[in-house]
C-alpha cells in the first residue's frame, strides 16, 4: 500500500480525488489497488483503451460502480467540464478518482472550473521513509543511489536494466508530454540541456552558462528549466535570504525526481535522494494538511551555505546539511543555526557509526532521520 492511500480513501468520501505525480511513478497501480481492496464494484476506465474511451464517451457504466476511476482523462478534450458535470449530477451515487501525469496537473493549475469539487495528491518514488515490504532500509539505501526510487527498478533492482528503463522514460517525456503540452521546437537539444543539468545536481545553476555551453539564448534556457520542471523531471529550490542582511540572490539548484537521473558521484546523489525524500514529505504535508511549505537552500556573502532550508507559512523549521562521509558538523550549520535559531537543526551524514547531539544539533543517518515518517 503506498504512502497516500488511507488518505485518499478518507477523501473519496467527501470529493473527487486527483492523484498526479511524474511519469511511470505508480498511480495507476495504486488507483486499481484500490478499487481492488476497497470497491470491488468499482469500475476502472483508461482513456487510452478504445472501448473504454467509448464508454467514457457514452457516459456508460452501472449505478452500482461506487467507484469511478478515469486514468488519462485529460487527454480528452474539455475534460474538464465533462467530470464537472458527471460529479454535479451523480456525486452522491458515485466516487470519482482521476489519474494523470505531468498533462493532469498542468491542466489542474490552468483553471478553476473544478474549484471546490477535488482534493489533489502528488504521489512520488519510493524513498527511505516508504520503503516496500521485504526489503531491508540498507537494500533499499543502496537501490535509491543506484538504479532511483521509481517502482519498476527499484523493485527490479538491475542497474542495466534501469538504464534501460531511464533511456526510455526520458524519450517518452521529451517527445510525447513536451511534444503535446510546450512549444518546444528542437528537442535533441532540450535533450543535451537535461544532460547538463544531470551534471550540475547540488550546485547553483547559471541560466547564462547552460545557455552558452549548447548555443541557446539565456531566455530559452530558462524556459526549458520550467518545461522540465512541470514535465516532474526535476525541481528547483530558491535561495533563502529573510534574516540574512549579507545574504545576496543566488541562482536556484536543481534536482531530480529520480535519483538514478543524476550524474555525479555519491556525494551529488546523496544530496539529491535527500532533497528528493524532503520534497516528498512536504508535498505531503500540503496535500494532507493545507500548510504551504517550501524547500529553499541558504548562501551568503562570505560563502556559508547549508544545503536545505524547510519553511512553513513561511518561517524556518529546519536547517539540514548534507555530507556523505563527514562526521564533524558543518561551520555553516552551526553558524546558521545559531542566528536564525529554526526549530530543528540536522546534519545527515550517510556514512555516520552513530548519532550524536551538539549544539542543539542532531547529526543522524538517513535511514533512522527518514524511517516511518509515513507511518501513522
Amino acid at each position: 500500500m503506498r504512502y497516500i492511500t488511507s488518505h485518499i480513501l478518507k477523501d473519496l468520501d467527501k470529493k473527487m480525488v486527483f492523484v498526479g505525480g511524474p511519469r511511470q511513478v505508480g498511480k495507476t497501480t495504486l488507483a486499481k489497488v484500490i478499487l481492488k481492496e476497497n470497491f470491488s464494484d468499482g469500475r476502472y476506465l483508461n482513456w487510452d483503451f478504445d472501448e473504454d474511451r467509448q464508454d467514457i464517451f457514452q457516459k456508460k457504466w452501472s449505478n452500482d460502480n461506487t467507484l469511478l476511476i478515469f486514468d488519462e482523462l485529460h487527454k480528452f478534450p474539455r475534460w474538464k467540464s465533462w467530470i464537472k458535470g458527471i460529479y454535479d449530477v451523480s456525486h452522491e451515487i458515485h466516487s470519482f478518482l482521476i489519474t494523470g501525469s505531468a498533462r493532469l496537473d498542468v491542466y489542474r493549475r490552468g483553471g478553476d472550473s473544478l474549484m471546490g469539487r477535488y482534493h489533489y495528491w502528488r504521489l512520488h518514488p519510493f524513498t527511505l521513509d516508504e520503503i516496500p515490504e521485504g526489503i531491508k532500509p540498507e537494500e533499499a539505501f543502496k537501490r535509491l543511489m543506484t538504479v532511483g526510487g521509481f517502482p519498476e527498478p527499484f523493485l527490479d533492482g538491475d542497474e542495466r536494466a534501469a538504464r534501460r528503463w531511464r533511456r526510455e522514460r526520458f524519450d517518452r517525456v521529451l517527445r510525447e508530454d513536451v511534444r503535446d503540452l510546450e512549444s518546444v521546437r528542437n528537442i535533441q537539444l532540450l535533450s543535451l540541456f537535461l544532460d547538463l543539468l544531470r551534471q550540475r545536481v547540488g550546485g547553483l545553476i547559471t541560466v547564462s552558462n547552460l545557455a552558452s555551453d549548447i548555443q541557446v539564448a539565456p531566455k530559452t534556457a530558462k524556459s526549458w528549466i520550467e518545461v522540465l520542471e512541470r514535465m516532474y523531471l526535476i525541481f528547483s529550490i530558491k535561495p533563502y535570504t529573510k534574516s540574512l542582511p549579507r545574504a545576496v540572490l543566488k541562482p536556484p539548484k536543481v534536482y531530480f525526481f529520480n535519483n538514478g537521473d543524476v550524474l555525479g558521484d555519491e556525494g551529488a546523489r546523496f544530496e539529491n535522494l535527500v532533497a528528493a525524500s524532503l520534497l516528498k514529505r512536504l508535498h505531503f504535508l500540503e496535500d494532507r494538511d493545507g500548510y504551504r511549505y517550501e524547500l529553499r537552500y541558504i548562501r551568503d556573502k562570505e560563502g556559508r551555505e547549508v544545503d536545505f532550508a524547510v519553511l512553513k507559512e513561511g518561517e524556518l523549521e529546519e536547517l539540514i546539511e548534507v555530507k556523505y562521509s563527514d562526521e564533524n558538523i558543518s561551520k555553516s550549520l552551526l553558524y546558521y543555526a545559531k542566528r536564525l535559531k529554526p526549530k530543528k537543526a540536522t546534519q545527515l551524514t550517510a556514512n555516520l557509526k552513530r548519532p550524536y547531539d551538539n549544539n542543539n544539533i542532531r547529526v543522524i543517518d538517513p535511514i533512522t532521520y527518514f524511517h516511518n515518517f509515513f507511518v501513522g
